[in-house]
């Protein structure tokens, strides 16, 4: 066996190892390579799909269609979410989430990836995330009002009868202070929810605010722990607020240190990179916003459960003793309001953070700057 036919063969079984429909279409349509779960997904043989062109799978005007050809032209990787692609041949109800790229050893042909678990329900969560964020914002403004008044008359009280009981009675009184003041420090921390203030947003190199993160954690909660980064040095700046990047990244590094607890080889991973065609549809709109920046935390703890996972961003929910399980019912707020996108992926080898977020586009001052001038 020669080593192309070698590589060849590697190739296949890698590619028939991915569980995802792989297929290679050729500069006229005809699709030449279909591992086997392409041949699941069409439900048709490669050998079939090799005499066929994708448009006998799907209609004309489909966005497959349309989106081969513009990597075609651009060569150009792109990824494509909560895309259509129902036809008589697949079926009604075919959304898929798709990744598809230029092979630059093949002029002209370009690579389809299907992923049939659609982006979709992730913009789903992050539309409940925000309803839930909304929800906490009247409660904490309700709880402002109607609760922070009467707490103050009732600790006021109990600090009257501190003086006034014995001393066995008066471990009671101070009981009552001390929940008054945790019920006080509880809402506090629900009006952040309320503040509905416009954000003021300057462009902020995100390495410098991982960096920030990592000295804090490192010189404090996770002085024991092992930090990996792996930037992207090339990254354009995001559009945000300093200090709120900041404590979104801190409370997921902290909640990251103790998911790995005492843990003597636990270690937590940051990273950074650029995802060009990472694009996703806007929900009642056919809009698809440009979330190239992802920016992810990894620890490597026991993950979370499964159950868990699809409400972790939701008020209240919590997996700690004490904790609130407002955390991360604001980092998906803060995210949210930032045009970004948060999502968590866990295993029993470790969990990860995943956060898309727009790009700073530098202003064009110079189509401002210049008018016409009137004729004379």
């Amino acid at each position: 066996m020669n080593k192309p036919d070698a590589a060849t063969d590697l190739a296949s079984i890698v590619l028939n190892t991915i569980r995802h429909p792989v297929i290679m279409v050729d500069p006229d349509g005809k699709i030449v390579f279909a591992n086997a779960d392409a041949e699941d997904f069409f439900r048709s043989s490669a050998v079939m799909l090799a005499r066929d062109g994708l448009e006998r799978f799907v209609p004309y005007d489909s966005p497959l269609i349309t989106l081969v050809e513009q990597v075609r032209e651009r060569r150009a990787p792109f990824h494509e979410y909560r895309v259509d692609i129902s036809s008589p041949r697949l079926g009604a109800e075919r959304m898929v989430d798709l990744y598809v790229a230029p092979v630059v050893e093949i002029p002209g042909n370009v690579v389809v990836m299907f992923q049939e678990r659609s982006m979709a329900d992730k913009i789903e969560r992050q539309l409940n995330h925000r309803g839930a964020a909304r929800s906490v914002t009247g409660l904490a403004m309700m709880l402002a009002h109607e609760i922070k008044n009467p707490l103050s008359g009732i600790r006021g009280a109990a600090q009257l009868l501190e003086t006034a009981v014995s001393d066995e009675d008066r471990a009671l009184t101070r009981l009552i202070t001390d929940e008054t003041d945790r019920i006080v420090s509880l809402v506090d921390r629900m009006e952040v929810f309320s503040d509905e203030r416009p954000i003021d947003r300057q462009p902020v190199n995100i390495h410098i605010v991982l960096d920030h993160v990592k000295a804090i954690a490192q010189n404090g909660f996770a002085s024991k722990i092992r930090f990996v980064e792996d930037y992207d040095p090339s990254l354009p700046p995001v559009l945000a607020n300093r200090d709120q990047l900041i404590q979104v990244f801190l409370n997921l590094v902290k909640n990251a240190a103790e998911a790995i607890g005492g843990d003597p080889n636990g270690q937590i991973s940051l990273s950074t990179a650029f995802r060009p065609g990472m694009r996703v549809s806007v929900p009642g709109s056919s809009d698809r916003v440009s979330l190239p920046l992802e920016f992810c935390v990894h620890d490597s703890g026991t993950g979370v459960a499964d159950d868990l996972v699809p409400i972790l961003f939701d008020p209240f929910i919590t997996t700690k003793q004490n904790g609130s399980g407002l955390g991360l019912a604001l980092v998906a707020k803060i995210v949210g309001e930032h045009g970004g996108v948060i999502e968590c992926e866990s295993s029993t080898h470790g969990t990860t953070f995943r956060i898309l977020m727009p790009s700073w586009k530098e202003p064009r001052e110079a189509n401002h700057n210049f008018e016409k001038e009137p004729s004379e």
